[in-house]
């Protein structure tokens, strides 16, 4: 058989299955965009952002131009109106330069998505029921004044949960919470949340920001568990560094080595696997620094705050020596040994962490001991090593409690919260009792475009514009070293009654009149992103005023925004004082006669956190290793599924000390026979038709341990599994790998 006809086959059963497997009679890839609402007109490219994840990749959006017939105040009548059709990256873009991943490609499901809010709501009904009533926007926002002057008047009582805010949308804000007249907490929620790292690099060289990774100079990569490929930092950037890195250079191709418990995307892609207990990376990363200055091959004096920061480093970090380190992680002491030669005399070399090693116990200690790995290699602040690009951060406003403990206090002094696109309810551990904090709040409004389980506990639904109907900028703070001021007008008119939720804001604070109108004195929110651009230039020593201004901010939204013509890395503080890093080993919760193997959620590479579960071309898109579709499953080794006679699509009950789930058996030999996977994304219980009540949710038996510095641990905790029958596995192949299934000797 040909490669091609193999394709094609697969392919073809592939959606076969899983249209079956959704009740869909028609055979059809599910679509949503309009083909038959608009006659045929001309087609045009449009800038844009992609806000699938942090990473602030430029796009172009393919827009079909026609006349459309609308009523209007009872009128009928025609107008020019585009309806977007397809999303491709920028090629002009810095960051990702014309390519684009999966998630930002589904895009454009969201705006076309059939269970999107349409216009405003209010509860009718008891919270949780998802009853709504629709209501005019001026009534939405009486009764949203209303409640904000009550708290006001007060003088507490104000709070905002939100999705990680970039640009203006996070001046905004922040402004209108700093005039509100009160200290009003501001919890910017992200599942994946990466504060031990941005802590670390703040210790270590001055910034509280993602690295730039090097790839394309870089002649060997040591990623301590980082995912750089499918889900971690700047995946599009760090691909096509990555693609440089290995191909790009005449007689040239670098070496990655990968350590980890269970195989990524990047993983898959390694020179070399080294097997990573978790909470031992930054065991590894100091075992390879002592070799490298136990054998002389790079001098001690290397380095400042990162390096200083380490116990035991001016003695060489014995602790750490080989034959030690590998008799805890149950490797080969001499691969270690032959891996800090190779790291040492191919510069440059560089190292990296991420993921699931800095969601431990220990993760603090795990990425400072990366980061001092670093500058002994040489390797921060220059080419094919790490650098940093955070001109135009706001700053942190992530705060030292952890995200639990933030929203916790929320219940005892809120009375009115803002809900913008958070749904921590499905994205914290259970045991956290999220949900029974957000229910004693006596109001909440959300901005939300998509009823989830956090939204369906909102008294008021203002629904936010789809980012294609909206302004968007950015100022993505890795995946390039130049300076990056991202804009893009709308691309299309809005389909329904639907409002920007930062013109939302700016209404609101004029309406409040005093200091909130004076610290937000736009009236539109293109205005507040044009008036970034002007403080931009002179952040940078330019400046431009009157036609020169209107012709640059014209040019601009023509480009998708401005940048830098030169890489421009920031200069790195390493000769500040860092705290000591304290060596401790990693905790897990579960003891391990009774819960015996590591648990290992990781992020899925289409759905991400689970924030993009109910698109369905996601659900649809095979997994790149497994190749499932529709569903989720456990990772479980060969040799460990055989000693617990358990056959591939067995159904596993999954337990930890805080609770149980089920899944279907997936034998991977990519992972550890003491640890199981789950990605993550599916199990929802109310986030629109495509994702409700499929699979499960790795994040509701985890275990309520932090970090160091607060972050939630997510890889510590520790489970059981036993067979609960026999479940069904839609993988991409259909039916010629069901049969495989179902062939299987039991």
């Amino acid at each position: 058989m040909q490669r091609r006809d193999f394709f094609k086959i697969t392919a073809a059963t592939g959606a076969l299955t899983v249209l079956e497997s959704c009740g869909n009679p028609d055979h059809q890839l599910i679509r949503f965009i309009p083909d038959e609402d608009l006659t045929p007109g001309e087609a045009t490219w449009k800038p844009s952002i992609c806000t699938m994840c942090g990473a602030g990749c430029g796009t172009l959006v393919r827009v079909m131009q026609a006349e459309a017939e609308v009523v209007r105040n009872g009128l009928l009548g025609t107008i020019k109106m585009g309806a977007a059709k397809k999303i491709e990256g920028n090629p002009a873009h810095p960051v990702n330069k014309g390519r684009l991943c999966p998630r930002g490609q589904a895009a454009l499901q969201v705006t076309y998505h059939p269970d999107r809010i349409k216009g405003p709501m209010a509860l009718n009904g008891a919270r949780g029921s998802g009853l709504y009533q629709s209501i005019s926007w001026d009534e939405a926002l009486k009764r949203l004044m209303a409640q904000l002057n009550a708290v006001r008047e007060n003088k507490s009582g104000l709070a905002v949960l939100t999705v990680p805010l970039h640009g203006q949308r996070r001046e905004v804000v922040y402004r209108f919470t700093k005039a509100f007249g009160q200290d009003v907490p501001v919890v910017e929620f992200e599942f994946l949340d990466r504060r031990s790292a941005y802590y670390a690099n703040m210790q270590s060289f001055g910034y509280h920001s993602p690295v730039v990774v090097d790839f394309s100079q870089s002649n060997y990569v040591l990623s301590f568990g980082a995912d750089f490929l499918g889900t971690w930092n700047s995946p599009v950037a760090q691909s096509v560094g990555y693609g440089e890195m290995r191909k790009g250079r005449p007689g040239q191709r670098g070496k990655l080595v990968q350590f980890e418990a269970r195989v990524s995307q990047t993983g898959a892609n390694a020179d070399e696997l080294v097997a990573c207990p978790p909470g031992m990376e930054g065991a590894m990363a100091l075992c390879l620094a002592h070799v490298i200055l136990r054998d002389k091959l790079r001098p001690m004096s290397a380095g400042g705050a990162a390096t200083s920061s380490i116990p035991g480093w001016t003695t060489g970090l014995t602790d750490f020596a080989p034959e030690k380190t590998a008799a805890l992680a149950h490797v080969d002491a001499a691969k270690l040994v032959r891996i800090a030669h190779e790291a040492a005399a191919s510069g440059p070399a560089v190292a990296i962490i991420g993921d699931i090693a800095t969601a431990q116990t220990n993760g603090l200690f795990n990425a400072m001991a990366v980061n001092a790995l670093n500058e002994l290699l040489g390797s921060v602040g220059k080419p094919g090593g790490i650098q940093f690009s955070a001109p135009f951060a706001v700053g942190d406003h992530l705060g030292s409690l952890s995200i639990a403990s933030q929203i916790a206090s929320l219940d005892r002094s809120t009375k009115v919260l803002l809900l913008n696109g958070a749904n921590p309810v499905f994205a914290t551990p259970t045991a956290q009792g999220v949900r029974e904090t957000l229910e004693k709040i006596p109001f909440i409004a959300s901005f939300g475009s998509f009823l989830d389980e956090t939204s369906i506990l909102a008294d008021l639904v203002l629904p936010d514009n789809s980012p294609l109907e909206s302004w968007l900028d950015d100022t993505p703070e890795s995946g390039t070293t130049h300076l990056v001021a991202s804009v893009a007008a709308p691309v299309m008119s809005t389909l329904h009654n639907t409002k920007p939720m930062p013109d939302v804001l700016l209404s609101v604070a004029q309406q409040l009149g005093g200091d909130v109108a004076k610290a937000l004195p736009w009236k539109t929110y293109d205005e507040a992103v044009k008036a970034s651009l002007a403080q931009y230039q002179k952040q940078t020593g330019g400046s431009v005023t009157g036609k020169d201004a209107d012709d640059f901010w014209t040019k601009v939204q023509a480009a998708g925004g401005w940048w830098s013509g030169e890489s421009a890395g920031m200069p790195i503080h390493a000769s500040g004082k860092a705290n000591p890093a304290k060596n401790v080993a990693p905790q897990f919760d579960g003891d391990a006669s009774q819960y015996p193997f590591y648990f290992l959620p990781f992020a899925s590479q289409m759905f991400y956190d689970g924030s993009l579960a109910h698109l369905p071309w996601m659900q649809e898109a095979p997994d790149p290793l497994s190749s499932a579709m529709w569903s989720t499953w456990v990772e479980i080794h060969p040799q460990t599924a055989q000693k617990l006679g358990i056959a591939q699509a067995d159904l596993l009950e999954v337990t930890s000390q805080h609770g149980t789930l089920q899944a279907p058996a997936m034998i991977s030999p990519g992972i550890a026979p003491d640890a199981i996977a789950m990605p993550l994304g599916q199990g929802h219980e109310q986030y629109t038709r495509y994702a409700s009540g499929r699979g499960a949710n790795p994040i509701s038996i985890l275990a309520p341990l932090t970090t160091e510095n607060g972050a939630l641990a997510w890889g510590a905790t520790r489970v059981k599994i036993s067979k609960a029958g026999k479940g069904k596995l839609i993988l991409f192949g259909g039916s010629l790998r069901e049969a495989d299934i179902q062939n299987e000797p039991r």
